[in-house]
């Protein structure tokens, strides 16, 4: 064997020991590092949530709240009425809708919601970001029809004046809320 095949060995056996030790992981025994992992359902039980809306510093954000039964869009309103949570508020989020429980009403349709809110957008009582919370927080309730969130039409009264012709939007996929010019009339 030639001194430059020894050398050439001996340099891929250094190389193939560095490479072994150099990984970053050391030899140690176990850490403490918290509680274990949970969050997987026991067999046949069903885990419902409901996605509520809250303004964060980068828009609109959807928070899952655990529920033990399929919400309306309501009972979901009047949760998110409520604010967001401590947790909640420590991520940066935020409430744009303005107190109004007892007075915001959501009825159900095939497919469609119904929301009287005792506000005005066009006067500046009711925030655009408040319109997208309430929108997307009532499409994604439990709505008769099995529609995706995004093609439920929420037909605002405003001033619960059911009298009044509503405007329709919809939920986008991102929280973005679009006028919707095709929408059925309301019965």
């Amino acid at each position: 064997m030639t001194s430059c095949t020894r050398a050439c060995g001996a340099l891929v056996a250094a190389l193939t020991a560095l490479a072994a030790t150099a990984c970053g992981i050391t030899s140690t025994g176990p850490t403490p590092a918290g509680a274990p992992a949970s969050g997987i359902q026991r067999p046949g039980t069903e885990a419902r949530t409901i996605q509520l809306y809250f303004a964060g510093p980068y828009g609109l954000r959807a928070v899952n709240r655990p529920t033990d039964r399929p919400l309306s869009p309501q009972q979901a309103l009047d949760l998110l009425l409520e604010g967001p949570t401590p947790a909640e508020r420590d991520r940066g989020l935020i409430t744009q809708v303005p107190p109004m429980a007892g007075q915001l009403t959501a009825t159900t349709t095939q497919g469609a919601v119904d929301l009287y809110v005792p506000r005005t957008v066009s006067s500046g009582d009711l925030d655009v970001t408040a319109v997208a919370q309430l929108a997307c927080t009532a499409a994604h309730a439990h709505i008769p029809g099995d529609r995706p969130a995004t093609q439920v039409d929420i037909r605002i009264h405003e001033n619960l004046a059911p009298s009044q012709r509503p405007w329709t939007v919809r939920c986008g996929p991102n929280g973005v809320v679009t006028p919707v010019t095709d929408a059925e009339p309301t019965p």
